[in-house]
């Protein structure tokens, strides 16, 4: 096996969408169907969960690294950004919108749902299923962040409680 099939090396950190950012435990060996195949044992840092994802698809998946400084930038940009138009959807439209931005495993798409979600919630009250979802966005957000700075998730938070703060 080349060295390109590991992008990934036990002990680093990586981001599976909608799960957020994982450990590479292990890389493991399985005989799949009569051929053998390497996967990525991953640990979701928030929830414990582990995952296996095969080397070979870890790319399709949307398995990446963290994001950098540049892209942190970008992300907080996106959140001071006013824009929002909700055109009166109905929340359950609204949601599923929200839910398959966070299913394309981009962390911009994740700071949209953030942002509107947030923005929403000044003008009125959230549905449970909303609440939710920001929280999940939150979550997904704070935690990229935090191990890309390698700061506390409080110290993130805090961050950008003062972006909404401030708009």
């Amino acid at each position: 096996m080349q060295a390109r099939d590991h992008q990934f090396k036990v002990g680093d950190k990586a981001v599976y969408p909608a799960q957020g950012v994982a450990e590479v435990v292990s890389i493991d060996e399985k005989d799949i169907a009569g051929s053998r195949q390497k996967f990525y044992v991953l640990r979701i840092l928030d929830t414990d969960r582990k995952i296996m994802v095969p080397v070979n698809n870890a790319k399709s998946v949307g398995l990446r690294p963290p994001i950098s400084e540049a892209e942190i930038r970008e992300i907080f940009a996106i959140l001071k950004e006013r824009t929002i138009a909700f055109d009166n959807q109905t929340w359950n439209r609204r949601y599923r919108g929200f839910m398959d931005k966070i299913k394309t495993g981009s962390v911009f798409d994740v700071a949209e749902v953030m942002r509107d979600l947030y923005r929403l919630k000044a003008e009125k009250a959230l549905s449970f299923g909303e609440r939710r979802m920001l929280e999940t966005a939150r979550a997904l957000i704070v935690k990229e962040i935090a191990v890309a700075r390698r700061k506390s998730e409080e110290q993130v938070q805090a961050e950008i409680e003062k972006i909404f703060a401030a708009n």
